[in-house]
């Protein structure tokens, strides 16, 4: 099994009530993502958000300085809203970054849920469904090294409003081929679309218990089998994205309760919107069946177990960000999970297949110190 760390980049009140700092909070990340680098995790997230209080309204920004300071972890985002994205801005941004950080670049693809993407692009939750499929496939041609002529389709909203004629993007990605995730919760058209393309899928688990999100892995599944795609070759994540490990369970629980009633008070004020919900009737329900690694090692490794019994996924993403925890608990906890949890899943769930840099970013890194 494979491990990355997960930040949506959330800047809201700290624990006294007072506003984030967003200069603070950008730099967080990043010296956040050095530390799972050191720590032995095999790849990064950042989100995409578009709205107070998330502060990942560019990531490739962002991503960009991580591959500066780092040498070894996957860049991923988590997610890149494809559905309101020129296709072509995207083919650019992460193939320069591709080549910027030696070979290293996966994205995960969503459609997003915010009411703000009709305010600032124009393009509605109904309609996103239509434009990030019709986005996919123009961003798929863009990166294949041909020519791309394509038109808008009838019918269907479009953030390119013209057509291209054999055009180019340039540079083409440093990999022959980056992989893209599908990002999704309950929808079956996301994962149809991965089936289509032979790509794999990665469960969001944010909100609701593990047989909801079970659904949808057993759909894409089954449509896999049904295009005669070999079985071994869907490949699934998951996310598990509040996480906090100590030595003994009752001090996890203890002090992560904050944290969770900061991330309820959340929810609540979200409008309820589709995908955002939740149905834990509190905290310890919320800890018994969702997706949150708060726990001893071995009620972690339990945990993970039970969500892979469920999905068959072969790696996950883990909270990426302390929230009010201390930056000490914070690196205590990543340290506990990979000194005691990671081992055990890495002996007992087989690893994906798992590219390494395309250059050896190490040395280049320690050239341009000496140059300096």
């Amino acid at each position: 099994m494979k491990f990355i760390g997960l930040d949506l980049i959330a800047s809201g009140p700290d624990a006294d009530g007072q506003p984030g700092d967003p200069t603070r909070r950008l730099s967080e990340v990043v010296e956040n993502a050095v530390l799972f680098e050191d720590l032995g995790f095999d790849g990064f997230a950042v989100g995409e958000r578009h709205h107070v209080p998330f502060l990942s309204s560019a990531p490739p920004v962002v991503l960009s300085h991580i591959a500066a300071v780092t040498s070894r972890i996957r860049l991923f985002t988590g997610v890149t809203l494809l559905s309101v994205l020129d296709p072509v801005r995207v083919a650019e941004d992460y193939a320069t970054l591709d080549h910027l950080s030696g070979g290293r670049v996966e994205l995960i693809i969503g459609k997003g849920n915010g009411p703000e993407q009709a305010e600032l692009f124009g393009i509605g939750r109904l309609e996103a469904w239509d434009t990030i499929a019709e986005n996919y496939r123009l961003l798929r041609q863009l990166w294949s090294g041909h020519k791309v002529t394509w038109t808008p389709v009838d019918g269907v909203p479009s953030i390119r409003k013209t057509p291209l004629n054999e055009a180019e993007v340039y540079p083409q990605p440093l990999q022959p081929k980056i992989r893209i995730w599908h990002g999704s919760a309950t929808a079956e058209r996301s994962v149809e679309l991965a089936v289509e393309f032979g790509d794999p899928v990665f469960s969001a688990n944010g909100m609701n218990p593990v047989t909801r999100y079970a659904e949808l892995i057993r759909h894409y599944r089954d449509r896999w089998a049904a295009h005669g795609r070999d079985p071994a070759d869907a490949l699934v994540g998951a996310g598990h994205g509040q996480t906090y490990v100590t030595r003994k369970s009752q001090d996890a629980v203890a002090t992560y309760q904050p944290v969770y009633e900061r991330f309820a008070a959340m929810v609540a004020n979200s409008g309820q919107l589709p995908g955002t919900f939740t149905v834990y009737d509190g905290y310890e329900d919320f800890l018994e069946r969702g997706s949150a690694l708060v726990g001893s090692p071995q009620q972690v490794i339990d945990k993970v177990g039970r969500y892979h019994e469920a999905f068959g996924n072969r790696l996950i993403a883990i909270g990426g960000h302390p929230a009010n925890l201390t930056h000490a608990e914070f690196a205590g906890s990543l340290e506990l999970f990979q000194a005691e949890v990671a081992p055990v899943l890495r002996r007992t769930i087989p690893d994906p297949e798992w590219p390494g840099p395309v250059v050896d970013v190490q040395r280049r890194h320690a050239r341009q110190a000496t140059q300096a």
